[in-house]
């Protein structure tokens, strides 16, 4: 099937996207395949996974290190838009999908290479997003899913492997699948698959088990800038940093885990497991410092466009007309979201206890109920008139 010559493969090192090396070349009569692994924080020695993509049969083997345009260009508009997919879900997996597909299409035009591939399966969400971005971003360019057409179960996937080299897995393979970048993991499969079924305490990584976390609430103040987090307790940070002194703050104290069933794009119902702890405190403190500094209308108004920005990012459009113009809307709106926001963290509980900004339109003297009231009580009976006469008229005209 001589579908391209040269291709730059996602790669991560797995069974799927290593045995995509010898199927491509094998059976699709690629001449050529550069493997290319994005490095977004996931914490793995990524040194033996360049090894392994070599050994599989790729004629080169890179990783590009992504993690401060993943916090800084795609992390941090997300908080920015205070996206949080189906209202539980703040997209730590689905950022990290047009970002590589960038990297990916940036390498296969450096290289020559005449089509992009991944290792995505035909169930998932993350097809639709590497297939759908790389469209948005260089419509010519080819895209190969080896793994969405080969029709293998596992143990044949592990066995054509070991046929071009590719050793199967040394010990007993995790029945989760989990993925794992700077901002969350995700974990489903396994028992997990019954929605009635508790997880197990051992899935999790990044967040503690509320027995073992501190008998002492701890504070945390975010600083924001414009919109976006800029230090924490007063320290400036930069953005991979935030990240992840948040992550181990914030996950100390079992904050950050998200059971849920989620609607998938292609239809179906999955139950997903996620631990996303920094991200989950941001935009809760985010959200907050908005109140204090956007104008009741605004606040309104882009609290409907959050659930849209949300879902196109969950859908694969980041790169969208549509998105572009909610990304020129939502940076209008942060240009007054600056302060800070003071974060009470205890026994898996993030509560915000106080928020202070220099552009604040909270006014004390409008405010309180005691002597330094400066409202003016008798002009609110004009006001409450006004505005219940289309109810009054109503209400008469019912009766006749």
């Amino acid at each position: 099937m001589g579908r391209a010559k040269k291709v730059v493969l996602a790669y991560s090192g797995g069974v799927d996207t290593s045995v995509c090396i010898p199927y491509l070349k094998h059976e699709w009569g690629v001449e050529e395949v550069i493997a290319l692994a994005a490095d977004l924080g996931q914490g793995d020695e990524l040194d033996p996974v360049r090894e392994k993509a070599l050994k599989s049969g790729a004629s080169e083997s890179l990783v590009a290190d992504v993690k401060e345009s993943f916090v800084k260009d795609y992390a941090f508009p997300a908080i920015q838009a205070n996206a949080i997919y189906e209202n539980r879900y703040p997209l730590a997996t689905a950022l990290a999908r047009p970002l590589i597909v960038k990297v990916l299409i940036e390498t296969a035009v450096k290289y020559g290479a005449d089509a992009i591939a991944h290792g995505c399966t035909g169930k998932g969400n993350d097809q639709v997003r590497f297939d759908v971005s790389s469209a948005a971003l260089n419509p010519n360019l080819k895209i190969l899913a080896p793994a969405r057409e080969w029709g293998m179960s596992r143990e044949e996937t592990i066995a054509y492997g070991e046929r071009y080299g590719i050793p199967a897995p040394v010990k007993k393979s995790s029945p989760y699948s989990i993925d794992r970048n700077l901002l969350g993991r995700s974990i489903e499969a396994g028992v997990l698959e019954d929605p009635n079924v508790e997880p197990l305490e051992e899935i999790y990584a990044m967040t503690k088990a509320i027995a073992d976390t501190p008998n002492e609430p701890e504070y945390v103040e975010i600083g924001f800038t414009r919109g976006i987090p800029t230090a924490i307790n007063g320290e400036p940070k930069n953005p991979v940093e935030l990240i992840e002194q948040l992550n181990q703050i914030v996950g100390n104290h079992g904050v950050g885990r998200i059971d849920m069933i989620e609607n998938r794009l292609v239809g179906i119902k999955s139950r997903e497991i996620y631990e996303a702890p920094a991200m989950t405190v941001l935009i809760q403190a985010h959200r907050d410092l908005e109140s204090l500094t956007l104008t009741a209308d605004v606040t309104h108004y882009k609290r409907g466009i959050e659930d849209t920005y949300s879902q196109l990012v969950y859908n694969g459009l980041w790169y969208s007309p549509l998105k572009t113009a909610l990304d020129a809307f939502i940076q209008k709106t942060q240009e007054r979201v600056s302060g800070t926001v003071r974060v009470k963290l205890f026994k898996g509980n993030a509560t915000i206890v106080g928020r202070n900004s220099k552009n604040t339109l909270y006014t004390p003297d409008l405010a309180t109920y005691g002597a330094d009231d400066k409202f003016d009580h008798k002009a609110a009976e004009g006001f409450v008139y006004v505005w219940g006469l289309p109810t009054r008229i109503w209400a008469q005209g019912s009766k006749e």
